[in-house]
């Protein structure tokens, strides 16, 4: 028998002692109209990562919230090393050693790094004044020991999604705590940046620190996980050793069904060019991008994180109109400017980034829903309302999405339900082309198939559709063509029977074939 790695002996010590770090007994929380926990029970332990699973809405954001004092349970109780706790907030959660970093970032763009991670914990002068230096110093060692290269004195709105992110954790690693909740850590960094955090998590394992890993990537789960866990409808449904699972088991615990199709590609038959893009560019952002999508066709993007795939959505969208190129809608040259030209032109852009900017978050599912499509059920000025929330409740039985109502505050859905109403928005407009920017990212792997069928029906129907996917076995297994994208240039278009992996990262690393 080899030698064991500080890690595999810090893992068996764990396995020998069955007293948990935390537990949670017979949790129930309910909100209007939707119980989102019902009589859950749990136990993470030390020195381990706990990976928790389930399609959005299974109740695992909830559990969390919980556990991080974001909210107080309805009944139940909580243990933390043996002890009953009653957490009343966040900051009581970080006291006792439990932190969350949030799947939506929680940090001041105005600020600076350094000040972002340590606020309300700053080193201060007899007069009270921030003593920046020091602060900054605290930041530098924090960071060496993380391996994480980034400036402390950088205002934190400069930075990249992905280098936010490293802060994020950053700062929950900053509070040293036992306990470290980990919500989607890795939905908006690069695969280097996986990678550096994986090696972050092995070293707080070493440490004898608990994780709590959400994720739907199951890669991910496998790699790093020692023990998963599985919600479902706001059950607890199981917990087992991860060796225990494969990814098939997997699947059919967290969505009660076997999956047998995970990409439905439907063949199509193409009918003319819909769109035609010519040496598109926009100065200092991207250049020289031309495709051609047919109606009925799915055209992937590919291209590593950075490589100007969105830029071009955004070009072509109005958000950022270009000044170089031409776009041809059905044949004819079309100018566009700002995004009620491209709406007008029979285009739909569903955006990466949810929160910012595609979610209205503090108005209802069906006020976010209709706003795209007022102009089409109006007459003299007014709004046929019946009309509206009809086409709405339609659309939301289409989707499956679940929501009490149209009249439930889109906040309190969960993320991939708010995906699904972001694309109903789209749908109502009844586009002719639709671009969709990461449409399953932070969505599990049943909606994930609903909404791939969603794509296939809609490409069936004879829509144009540009999908742009960070992961290569979705794109390879919904799209047509794929056009490769490297440094902000198209660097070349696949076909569907040669866009093998290989191939697309060939081109993807500035490479021809």
């Amino acid at each position: 028998m080899s030698e064991l790695s500080t890690l595999e002996r810090a893992s068996l010590a764990v396995r020998s002692n069955a007293a948990p770090l935390f537990a949670a007994r017979n949790i129930r929380k309910a909100f209007p109209g939707v119980v989102a926990l019902d009589d859950v029970s749990i136990e993470i332990h030390a020195g381990r990562v706990h990976a928790l699973m389930g399609e959005n809405g299974a109740g695992k954001s909830t559990m969390m919230k919980i556990v991080a004092g974001v909210q107080a349970p309805d009944a139940g109780s909580l243990l933390f090393k043996g002890r009953p706790v009653a957490l009343k907030n966040p900051r009581d959660a970080l006291g006792k050693g439990i932190a969350m970093i949030h799947q939506e970032l929680n940090l001041v763009p105005g600020m600076t790094v350094a000040e972002n991670i340590w606020i309300g914990r700053e080193p201060r002068n007899a007069m009270g004044l921030i003593k920046h230096n020091a602060l900054n110093r605290r930041t530098s060692e924090l960071f060496e020991a993380l391996a994480i290269e980034i400036d402390p004195q950088t205002p934190l709105g400069t930075l990249s999604i992905a280098n936010r992110q490293m802060v994020e954790i950053a700062k929950a690693v900053s509070f040293d705590s036992d306990l470290l909740i980990m919500d989607e850590p890795t939905s908006a960094i690069t695969d280097r940046e996986v990678e550096h955090l994986f090696r972050i998590i092995g070293d707080l394992k070493a440490r004898g620190k608990a994780i709590i890993y959400i994720t739907h990537k199951m890669d991910e789960v496998f790699r790093i996980a020692d023990d998963i866990s599985i919600f479902r409808d706001g059950h607890h449904i199981v917990t087992r050793a991860a060796s225990e699972f494969d990814k098939t088991s997997l699947i059919a615990a967290m969505v009660g069904r076997e999956l047998d199709q995970v990409f439905p590609k439907i063949e199509v038959e193409h009918g003319e060019v819909a769109l035609a893009v010519r040496g598109l560019g926009v100065s200092g952002v991207f250049s020289n991008v031309s495709f051609e999508l047919r109606y009925g066709e799915i055209l992937g993007f590919a291209g590593l994180m950075g490589s100007g795939r969105t830029e071009v959505m955004e070009a072509l969208f109005g958000v950022r109109p270009a000044d170089a190129g031409e776009v041809l809608i059905d044949g004819r040259r079309t100018a566009i400017r700002s995004p009620r030209q491209a709406i007008a032109a029979g285009m739909a852009f569903l955006t990466e980034d949810r929160k910012d900017s595609g979610l209205f978050l503090k108005l209802s599912v069906g006020e976010n829903m209709q706003i795209s499509a007022l102009p089409k059920h109006s007459a003299l000025g007014f709004v046929r309302q019946r009309r509206v929330d009809a086409s709405c409740s339609q659309m939301c039985r289409q989707l499956a999405v679940k929501t009490p109502g149209l009249h439930e505050i889109i906040e309190n859905l969960s993320g991939g339900n708010q995906q699904k109403v972001l694309l109903a928005r789209w749908l109502l407009n009844q586009p002719k082309i639709l671009i969709l920017d990461e449409p399953t990212r932070g969505v599990d792997v049943g909606a994930k198939a609903e909404i791939h069928a969603l794509i296939s029906q809609l490409a069936k129907r004879g829509v144009a559709i540009i999908l742009i996917s960070s992961e290569l076995p979705e794109v390879m297994g919904m799209s047509d063509r794929i056009l490769v994208m490297h440094e902000r240039r198209a660097n070349g278009i696949l076909p569907r029977p040669i866009a093998t992996q290989e191939a697309i990262m060939t081109l993807a690393s500035g490479e021809a074939l």
